[in-house]
Parts: C-alpha cells; structure tokens; sequence
C-alpha cells in the first residue's frame, strides 16, 4: 500500500484480545496500519475515533452494558467517514444482521485467528465491505420480520424523536426538525427515555437497533 498507513482503534472488552491484536499490526502491518488507541468502553467509542482522527474502527458486539451496536450507531452518526469492522464470538445471525443495518463496513467472527484480519481489515479501510459468506447466505435467506408490537405504543411524535436520538443528531437539531424550541426537546427527550425505560441517548439508540426503528421509519423528511 502507498500513502500513509490507515489508523485503527480497537473497541473491545477483553483487553488480552485487544492488546494482541494492535501488537501483531503495529509488528506485522505497520506499513497498512497504525493503531491509534483502544478502549473497553462503548460511550468512549466516538471520542476515540475522533482523537485519533481514525480511518477505521474494530468493535466487538458483545461489550457489556450496552453492546457494541450502540458504538457503531454513535461512530457512524459523528464520523461517517469512519469504516468499521465488527466481530462478534457468537453465531447469533439476528446481532451481526443488526451491526450491518447500525452501518458496520464489514463482519467477521471473533474465531477468526488474528493474523487472518489483516487482508479484511485493509479491505474494509480501501471502501468496501467483507461479509462471512456463511452469514450472507444466512442473512439472504431470513425472511423479513414483522414490526414489533411495542412501537404501536408510541406517537408519530414519539417516534420520530426516538429515530433522530438514535441517527445522532444534537439538540438544536431535533428543534429545528421538529418546529420546537430546544428547552421543549430537552423535555421531550426526558419523557421519552422515560417511557422506554433507559437512562441516556446512547441506552435510546441500542433498543432501536434492537427493535429496528430505523429500518421500519426511514421518512425522509425527518432526515432533512
């Protein structure tokens, strides 16, 4: 590879892990990669990616509280240009199905030997994606799933809040979406997280992943 090497962080719970992983690329790849910094925590995630000014993010999907979703929803909304790699240690279809929809770049299982990430990992970094070909013939044929019956408890209103906490946009943004004042937002959201049971935006943004809110309401108009 010519020009400069990309810039990796690692997000990631299990720290031997994480530590061996940014060890064989600074040895062995140092010419495509540089690792810029790690973290165990997923409310760190996007500060990272921007301290780093990283080019590409590896996150493990099964990071305790909130899991690895919420990183990819918070990078993607804050740094879109930033590619990232998921892993997961799971076979679970329906968590690597919600990491490709939050806007992961590329998914791959955890049980792949890290010397065996390097070839993705540069290829998620050039712009395009890597998928497990057992989890893509999986995925192709999983049928589409009803909406679940808990959105139905929410207003359009409701909704349309919760879907613009979970793209990432601030306060005075929804004010000006949603013809409100931003001290009316700040109540609003209040109420909301609330209602769902959750204690910040980040917590808001991970159940609607779960509940794919994003996928069900994607009204353009509240994009704008």
């Amino acid at each position: 590879m010519s020009g400069k090497p990309y810039v990796v962080v690692i997000v990631d719970d299990h720290e031997l892990f994480s530590q061996g992983l940014a060890l064989l690329l600074n040895r062995q790849w140092g010419e495509s990669f540089t690792v810029g910094g790690q973290t165990t925590y997923v409310e760190e995630a996007a500060d990272l990616v921007a301290r780093c000014a990283a080019d590409v993010a590896i996150i493990d999907l099964s990071m305790p509280p909130l899991g690895g979703i919420a990183a990819i929803r918070h990078i993607k909304a804050r740094h879109p240009k930033t590619r990232i790699l998921a892993l997961s240690g799971t076979d679970n279809l329906e968590l690597a199905e919600e990491a490709l929809r939050a806007g992961a770049d590329g998914f791959l299982p955890k049980t792949a030997r890290p010397e065996a990430l390097a070839g993705p990992l540069w290829t998620v970094a050039e712009g395009l994606r890597v998928i497990d070909g057992a989890l893509l013939d999986a995925l192709l044929a999983k049928s589409h799933e009803p909406r679940p019956a808990l959105l139905d408890n929410f207003s359009t209103q409701e909704l349309q809040l919760w879907t613009l906490l979970a793209r990432g946009v601030e306060t005075s943004d929804i004010a000006r979406r949603m013809v409100v004042s931003e001290r009316t937002v700040k109540r609003m959201v209040a109420a909301l997280l609330h209602k769902l049971g959750v204690t910040n935006r980040i917590a808001a943004a991970a159940m609607a992943g779960r509940l794919r809110l994003l996928d069900d309401l994607a009204d353009a108009d509240w994009s704008q």
